[in-house]
């Protein structure tokens, strides 16, 4: 028998993917009448857990103690900052608990630690389901917003079941307890939003996003331009190839102030992949006068790297030990190490690269990508050298270097946290790639993070939803729905053209994008998000525009 609280037809709408009952079709009791749960309040229940104990913690006053942890949980105005003191206790998570009869007919759409994966969408209720940073609950009629603010501290995310809301917060020092002595932890602060009629759901979504992060770091105008990842892969490429693609980004660009970057992407280090980044290979002898003719041709040079991966000799006890996927990675917490960072986005800064791209540092320092983090993010067992501060601390002490080094060089972010990137960084890739290869991975991957991920657009950062590959693997007609999207939607456009499937057409195509791309837009809206995790009817200014992600063979599961 279904739950009490919980109907029969509502748990066979959801298993069968029908629509819930709508807004005052539920039982009475279950949420307030406009389906809005108010959780700024103390929670219910705290719950510390220790390296090898659960410790409940008792409230009294505006705190909840035991056993020499404190945490003070209480509403300050619009926002409940959390903090905690455990001046001894080996501390890993906190639990706080709202009980709430929390409407059965919400549909929620949940966020992602990093990059999504094409697995952002609007579900029903699932008390199981880790949702990273913030959700969205849409109730029927209004949508409503839970999450915590950017910049955070610790790692949070919530879960939501029929009797109440969770809120895990995640201080551990890699995978190992925390040691925070003396210190008070600002480990987070909630933050809600009661939806308001007349909105749609995306703009109850973009203004809850411009309440999470209140100084975004923004480019000064629109960002596009190339990127030759998705038709080189790093191999076969070199310094006069990128001066080929900076001819032909230039030359179908619009004129004006605002000029196309052209971002070198993996392949021009001495080792692919890996530092040391101090110097080009063989192929790219001369980076400081690479940017320099990058210029004069009339893009704005942008370059890749992975900042915490080397092949150069360290002293010993300078690496993370293994874990997961992460293999002898740079330790941040090093001070030694943390400058070896600086120094190389320095480098490439003074080297006159105005777009500098940062990629790997969650799986780096986590050994997962973020569809297999759940709610552990990593292994068990192991910290960095400096077991003072939570990952969330280490992660953002490490992006704040990113971005002081980079000087007046915008950055972005790519296998980044983003909701500690927010206000840091420029742009964000806020997806997993798309694919020169298989349009099959840029529908999924692209057009799931443009729309679900939309309205972190300005309000964050700038959102890149990931580049547009033209190559000759790509039917076109598929290729150019995707390439025209981008462009349209107000986000940053890079396109990765291979120089053999260039054609009149194609050309006519880039330079149409550019055009729309280098003036500032107001977000596409995706209209059909709740049915499908691609949405293909978008509003753009002003107009609604559908499109065909399939053509007439559909998703086929091989690449053409």
């Amino acid at each position: 028998m279904p739950k009490k609280g919980f109907s029969r037809r509502n748990l066979l709408a959801c298993s069968a993917g029908l629509p819930m009952l709508a807004a005052g079709q539920g039982r009475p009791g279950d949420g307030q009448a406009d389906g809005y749960v108010d959780i700024l309040r103390p929670p219910d229940r705290v719950t510390a857990f220790l390296e090898s104990e659960t410790v409940p913690l008792t409230h009294g006053g505006q705190r909840w103690t035991a056993k020499g942890i404190s945490v003070e949980a209480e509403p300050h105005g619009s926002a409940m900052p959390v903090r905690i003191e455990a001046p001894d206790a080996p501390l890993m998570r906190l639990h706080l608990r709202w009980q709430a009869a929390v409407p059965e007919r919400w549909r929620i759409l949940n966020d992602q630690w990093e990059r999504s994966y094409g697995d952002l969408e609007w579900r029903c209720l699932a008390g199981e389901r880790v949702l990273p940073w913030y959700f969205l609950a849409f109730d029927g009629r209004t949508t409503h917003a839970y999450g915590v603010e950017t910049g955070a501290s610790s790692f949070a995310f919530w879960q939501v079941d029929p009797v109440g809301i969770s809120l895990w917060i995640d201080v551990r020092n890699g995978g190992g307890a925390v040691r925070l002595g003396d210190r008070t932890l600002e480990a987070a602060t909630v933050r809600t939003r009661r939806g308001a009629a007349g909105e749609t759901a995306f703009q109850s979504a973009r203004r809850f996003c411009q309440l999470l992060c209140g100084r975004p770091r923004l480019p000064a105008e629109p960002v596009y331009g190339g990127n030759n990842w998705y038709y080189a892969y790093g191999r076969n490429c070199s310094a006069s190839d990128i001066q080929r693609d900076s001819s032909l980004i230039a030359e179908l660009a619009p004129t004006g102030t605002n000029r196309p970057f052209m971002v070198i992407d993996d392949g021009w280090s001495l080792t692919n992949t890996s530092g040391p980044w101090e110097r080009g290979n063989d192929r790219f002898p001369d980076m400081p006068a690479l940017a320099a003719t990058m210029k004069r041709t009339g893009v704005r040079p942008g370059i890749w790297l992975r900042p915490l991966r080397t092949t150069a000799a360290l002293p010993e006890g300078s690496r993370l030990p293994n874990h997961s996927g992460s293999r002898g990675m740079i330790d941040p917490t090093i001070p030694e190490m943390l400058e070896i960072v600086r120094q190389d986005i320095r480098r490439m800064a003074s080297w006159g690269f105005e777009l500098i791209k940062h990629d790997y540092t969650s799986f780096d320092l986590l050994g997962r990508w973020g569809f297999t983090m759940g709610a552990d993010l990593t292994d068990a067992g192991w910290h960095f050298a400096d077991r003072s501060r939570t990952t969330a601390e280490v992660a953002l002490a490490l992006y704040r270097t990113i971005r002081e080094a980079a000087g007046s060089a915008l950055v972005l972010g790519c296998n980044t946290f983003g909701h500690l990137s927010a206000g840091l960084f420029e742009l964000q890739r806020t997806g997993d790639d798309t694919s020169g290869r298989d349009f099959n991975r840029t529908r999924r991957m692209g057009v799931n993070t443009l729309a679900f991920r939309g309205p972190q657009h300005r309000a964050f950062f700038d959102l890149d939803a990931d580049c547009a590959p033209i190559t000759p693997q790509l039917p076109w007609d598929l290729a150019s729905r995707w390439l025209e999207l981008v462009a349209a939607s107000g986000t940053a456009l890079f396109v990765s053209p291979d120089p053999k499937a260039l054609t009149p057409d194609s050309k006519q195509a880039i330079q149409r994008a550019f055009a729309a791309a280098a003036v500032p837009r107001e977000v596409s809206e995706p209209l059909d998000w709740m049915e499908t995790t691609t949405p293909g009817r978008w509003r753009i200014a002003g107009r609604t525009v559908d499109y065909d992600w399939y053509g007439p063979d559909g998703g086929t599961p091989f690449p053409r």
